[in-house]
């Protein structure tokens, strides 16, 4: 498993919503600035978080993106598996009964499942830990705050005290 870098690109489209003023959605243009991406390339990542229904478009002449959801229902999990493809760490290639298929009846069989086996469960773990971590934990923590402050991201020059 390698982790791309839309995961972190996600990770800050999802901060930058949680923290943006309900009254307003977050335009396209000014997340793409913010993450100094292109527009094309910044809706293919807003589409997968959109199927997953982590957020949502508003139409209109003042639309753009919010959250389907409070970030304290958003787990880093969610993320990850909106954004990448594959999250198995081993790659099963069949190497290991090439390499020593030809040693004992089964062994490489066996060896196999047990390398699999043994991967699995750390990516189980792994999952685990980004399944009980939430956009708002994060947020809150590194804030040191209690609630979440909201902004006006699309404002030239929002306020920050954060």
């Amino acid at each position: 498993m390698r982790l791309t870098r839309s995961l972190e690109q996600a990770v800050c489209i999802i901060t930058l919503l949680s923290t943006q003023d309900s009254s307003a959605p977050l335009a396209s243009d000014v997340i793409s600035e913010r993450l100094q991406v292109s527009s094309s390339y910044l809706k293919k990542i807003m589409r997968k978080l959109v199927v997953k229904e982590i957020i949502r478009s508003v139409s209109g002449n003042n639309g753009g993106f919010s959250l389907a959801k409070s970030p304290k229902k958003i787990s880093l999990l969610e993320i990850v598996e909106a954004v990448e493809s594959d999250l198995s760490s081993y790659p099963d290639t069949g190497l290991i009964k090439t390499v020593f298929g030809d040693i004992r009846k089964n062994v490489a069989s066996k060896g196999e499942r047990k390398v699999t086996e043994t991967f699995q469960k750390a990516d189980a773990a792994w999952k685990e830990v980004l399944k009980n971590h939430t956009v708002a934990d994060l947020l809150l923590e590194t804030l040191g705050q209690e609630e979440l402050p909201f902004k006006n991201w699309n404002e030239s020059r929002p306020e920050l005290n954060f």
